[in-house]
């Protein structure tokens, strides 16, 4: 009898390094769950762009949950009095101002990573899977303390702490993040050998009601900065 794949949960926000890291979990012989969420983020359109990508990349089931977290807001993408930063400046210089310990950018949105894996870690139980992707980045990225190593690392022991499996002393939980340690450009160039169309996908933090992108926040200028190192155009339609 044939082998039976192992299950993975991804999270797919519908974004440029969740598409690729489903694209990742899939080659490397994964049976994918995609979960997406809607949270109360100004930009869910970006679920749209997700059940797109869930659907080319064959994900054997996508689900969409609906959270609240623009319930507490204090994040530009949960809270509508709060505006999106733009910036006309040259995307070379997107990420001089972000990532920094000390200055977490507005559009940090309180634990929402936290919370993601959790649901994450929820699912996979009930599937009996031991693998989680998560797209999050280390080096080309916004300053979000929940894409850092050190996060991930903890996330997993405390995950293996709190599961069934953990305790049963049966083959612990592993949260996968193949774009930590690569670039924009990097990820861009990984994704496009493993077939992902980017133009399925958004970045953008403050798009126009059509979906077009804006161009001049701080996710799409990292977006325009990874294709520009990368040698390639962005195949997603911009205002700015």
């Amino acid at each position: 009898m044939k082998d039976q794949k192992k299950k993975a949960i991804v999270l797919l926000s519908g974004g440029l390094d969740s598409a690729t890291a489903l694209a990742i979990a899939k080659v490397e012989g994964f049976e994918c769950y995609a979960l997406s969420f809607r949270y109360g983020q100004r930009h869910a359109m970006e679920l749209d762009c997700a059940q797109q990508v869930a659907e080319v990349l064959d994900a054997a089931e996508h689900r969409i949950v609906d959270i609240d977290l623009a319930a507490f807001g204090g994040s530009a993408l949960t809270d509508m009095n709060i505006d999106v930063p733009h910036s006309s400046s040259s995307i070379a210089s997107a990420t001089e101002k972000a990532g920094t310990e000390d200055e977490i950018p507005i559009t940090y949105v309180p634990a929402r990573n936290t919370i993601f894996l959790s649901y994450a870690l929820a699912w996979a139980e009930v599937l009996g899977s031991t693998d989680i992707f998560i797209g999050v980045n280390a080096l080309d990225y916004s300053g979000y303390p929940d894409c850092r190593p050190e996060f991930i690392a903890a996330y997993e022991t405390m995950a293996n702490l709190a599961t069934k499996a953990g305790v049963t002393g049966e083959e612990k939980l592993t949260v996968h993040t193949p774009l930590i340690d690569l670039t924009k450009a990097q990820i861009i160039k990984k994704g496009l050998k493993l077939g992902v169309d980017y133009g399925q996908t958004t970045s953008c933090y403050d798009p126009a009601p059509d979906g077009t992108s804006c161009g001049t926040c701080d996710s799409c200028r990292l977006r325009l900065k990874g294709f520009s190192e990368a040698g390639t155009e962005d195949p997603r339609k911009y205002m700015n």
